[in-house]
């Protein structure tokens, strides 16, 4: 039986924040690994993860996203910075980014996110399963050459994916091994049933286990050095020695730039981009909830765009919602966005508290956790259940994961989105939702009865059902029930009326008011009268 949600944030902090240790421990490294890999300074990874978490957090109508620095950026954040000349400038794009992405909100721009397919979302949400798995298990073995939090099939390193983990083996490094399998052991017992049942341990997450655990086995291999663990395999935060130092870490944009016109073009990308993604993670989000919880786009925006200009405020990465903290968040209990908050917040007291503690975090450690984040989102039984709905859901689905597998998360988006649609349009071809079976009625005429809704994707199978007209024939097209029509169907009408009287078709046409000069969708009265108008 699933526990409901409390109205009030002490009645679910018994689950928020468990979830939010979780959460916070999986940004660390993902915060880092993406600024290094975008050229921007370390912590502007780590000011964007706590912009993310806090800000929107706070503003966001998603329950359970987290918001962050985003992989999907980091070819974006690299050729802004080398265009613009400077991190400082960058910051400027930032921050007129978030201005850009606040309009969008207002203008109701987020009623795009509902028209991606549900085959492509959960194969956006698999995807990103597969990926993560695939990514992770070199750090598992200690090779950490590749960026925490890449998803890119080619890497900077001039490996693939998949030639990564071939090439591995030489590479490993014992103690990170021993690490990883005591890691995956602790969360596949912590996910049994004997451990659920303990009441005691249910605030106890594996994940918070699992890091506690590789902290003492990297202090214990400190004296082991068949064992040791370089710094390279551990997380690495900036530290600083004192509050002078710490502040020093935040960096102000260069607002002298503010009539570069590169600027404007480097913002307006970052805005698309990012609202792009955010707007896939929400829905992907939601449909994850296991409360089915819908998150207002168009406040989403806001909320992101809000955090965009903070975050170039005062010297963090641009931000996304970010599905691979969101599914962590989910995944470890979390039920409102007040864990979002605390993971934000826990980012901003572990920076400025214990860095050096933080900094003793093995990678390995933290690639257990996240593969077991991508089992439950690419579970074998998703790809069979897909299957069994059919070629139209299943084919756009696999196209999205093997996509977003070769490629990246956008591309793999697109192209799954373009199976889906080419799916949609040989259906409205072919589906004959709007007209009726074209047989010889008792009035010795055959008779077409459109629908209440003829768009432009219906003009294939009117075209090809007036084709099948033979000539000499009697034709009635009812349109009496119609109350929208497009143009581009009205006027295909009109050219078989013309077409017509070369082939002694007499066609008659029921409730169309024809008004060729309008290029704009016909709105008809709903009646009942069947009345002819004629064509004229």
């Amino acid at each position: 039986m699933m526990e409901r949600v409390h109205k009030g944030f002490l009645g679910n902090l018994k689950n928020d924040f468990p979830a939010s240790i979780v959460v916070f421990l999986v940004a660390v490294p993902l915060c880092l690994g993406i600024a290094l890999a975008s050229g921007a300074p370390l912590f502007s990874g780590v000011i964007a993860g706590i912009i993310g978490g806090i800000v929107v957090g706070m503003l966001s109508g998603s329950p359970l996203g987290v918001s962050g620095p985003a992989a999907g950026l980091v070819v974006i954040v690299l050729n802004g910075i080398t265009t613009l000349g400077s991190f400082e400038s960058f910051l400027l794009a930032i921050v007129i980014a978030g201005i850009i992405q606040i309009i969008l909100g207002l203008v109701k721009a987020g009623i795009i996110s509902y028209y991606f397919p549900s085959s492509v979302i959960k194969g956006m949400l698999t995807g990103i399963g597969v990926i993560i798995i695939l990514k992770q298990i070199p750090h598992g073995f200690g090779i950490d050459k590749d960026w925490e939090g890449d998803s890119s099939f080619f890497q900077n390193d001039g490996e693939n994916t998949f030639s990564a983990l071939m090439n591995m083996w030489d590479f490993v490094t014992p103690g990170a091994t021993l690490i990883f399998l005591v890691s995956m052991a602790i969360l596949i017992f912590w996910e049994s049933p004997f451990i659920k049942n303990i009441k005691s341990l249910k605030l106890l997450q594996g994940p918070l286990v699992v890091v506690l655990a590789g902290i003492a086995f990297s202090l214990f291999f400190t004296s082991n050095p068949a064992l040791y663990l370089a710094p390279e395999h551990l997380v690495q935060l900036p530290e600083a020695s004192g509050f002078a130092e710490f502040f020093s870490f935040f960096t102000m944009p260069d607002f002298s730039n503010i009539t570069n016109p590169e600027v404007y073009v480097v913002a307006l990308t970052i805005a698309v981009v990012a609202s792009l993604e955010t707007l896939l993670c929400v829905e992907a989000t939601d449909k994850l909830d296991p409360y089915k919880r819908i998150t207002p786009a168009n406040k989403e925006l806001i909320a992101q765009g809000v955090g965009n200009m903070a975050s170039g405020l005062i010297g963090g990465l641009p931000i996304t919602q970010v599905i691979v903290r969101s599914s962590a968040n989910i995944q470890s209990g979390g039920k409102t966005k007040a864990s979002a908050v605390m993971h934000g917040s826990l980012l901003l007291l572990s920076v400025i508290a214990i860095p050096g503690v933080l900094n003793l975090i093995p990678l390995a450690s933290l690639a257990a956790i996240l593969i077991m984040v991508g089992y439950k989102l690419a579970k074998p039984s998703m790809f069979s259940a897909m299957y069994k709905l059919g070629w139209y859901q299943f084919i756009p689905f696999i196209v999205t994961v093997v996509g977003i597998v070769l490629t990246d998360l956008l591309v793999g988006i697109g192209l799954g989105m373009m199976i889906a649609i080419f799916f949609f349009l040989r259906e409205s071809f072919k589906n004959p939702y709007f007209i009726k079976p074209t047989d010889l009625w008792e009035d010795g005429r055959i008779h077409i009865q459109l629908a209440e809704e003829i768009s432009f994707v219906n003009k294939g199978r009117i075209l090809n059902a007036l084709r099948q007209i033979p000539d000499g024939a009697k034709l009635t097209i009812d349109a009496t029930n119609t109350v929208s029509m497009d143009y581009d169907v009205l006027e295909i009408i009109e050219d078989f009326k013309q077409n017509a009287e070369t082939r002694d078709i007499d066609v008659e046409v029921l409730g169309i008011p024809i008004n060729k000069k309008r290029n704009i969708d016909v709105k008809i009265p709903a009646s009942k009268n069947k009345k002819a108008a004629a064509l004229s």
